[in-house]
C-alpha cells in the first residue's frame, strides 16, 4: 500500500518494529470490544495480529508524525467478490487519542487515494450501534447509511447491530465541490 499523509499522520505499511507500539493500544480494555475483537492479553496476541497484517497489505499502520508512534490501524479490506472495485474500511484508534479528528483525518486520505488514484469506486464502513465514535466518524467523512445487520464476533461471543454505511466516488465528487 501506499505511503500517505496528512497534517498530523503518516499512514504506512506496518512493520515488525511495530509491536511494540500496537501492543500499547490493542491491550487496553475498550479498544478492541468496539471493533469486534477483544483487547489483546499478551504481546504474543498481538504479535500474531501483527504478522497477519504482515502477510495482507491491507491494513494501515497510522502513525503520529510528532511522537513517530503507532497510534491506530485503518484496514481496507476487499470484502465484496462479486465487485472487485469495492473495498470496506475500517479503523481502531489509541483511547488516548479518541476524540481529537485523527480517524476522520485518515478516513479522509484513505478515501481521497482510494478515488482518485485507484479503481476503487465504492466504500462501505460499519458500526455497532453502541459505538457512537465511530458513528461520528462516518458521518463526517461523507457515507451514507445503507442498512443494518446483525453481526456475531465469535472472539467476543456476542452479537450486535451493525449498521451499513456506502460511500460512492460520484457521491464524494458531488460533497467535494459543496
Amino acid at each position: 500500500m501506499k505511503t500517505l499523509e496528512t497534517a498530523r499522520l503518516i499512514l504506512r505499511n506496518f512493520s515488525e518494529n511495530d509491536l511494540h507500539d500496537f501492543y500499547a493500544y490493542a491491550s487496553v480494555p475498550g479498544v478492541g470490544e468496539m471493533a469486534g475483537w477483544p483487547h489483546h492479553t499478551s504481546i504474543e496476541v498481538t504479535r500474531e495480529v501483527l504478522n497477519s497484517f504482515l502477510n495482507h497489505d491491507e491494513v494501515y499502520a497510522l502513525v503520529h508524525k510528532d511522537t513517530q508512534k503507532v497510534i491506530g490501524s485503518l484496514g481496507v479490506h476487499a470484502r465484496n467478490e462479486h465487485n472487485a472495485n469495492e473495498r470496506e474500511i475500517g479503523y481502531v484508534l489509541s483511547k488516548d487519542y479518541w476524540g481529537q479528528g485523527y480517524t476522520p483525518e485518515a478516513v479522509n486520505r484513505v478515501i481521497q487515494h482510494l478515488f482518485n488514484e485507484t479503481s476503487i469506486d465504492i466504500l462501505t464502513c460499519a458500526h455497532f450501534s453502541h459505538n457512537n465514535q465511530s458513528k461520528r466518524v462516518i458521518e463526517k467523512t461523507g457515507f451514507t447509511y445503507s442498512h443494518t445487520v446483525k453481526y456475531t464476533s465469535k472472539l467476543l461471543n456476542t452479537t450486535f447491530d451493525s449498521l451499513r454505511y456506502t460511500l460512492t466516488k460520484t457521491q464524494a465528487q458531488r460533497t467535494k465541490k459543496n
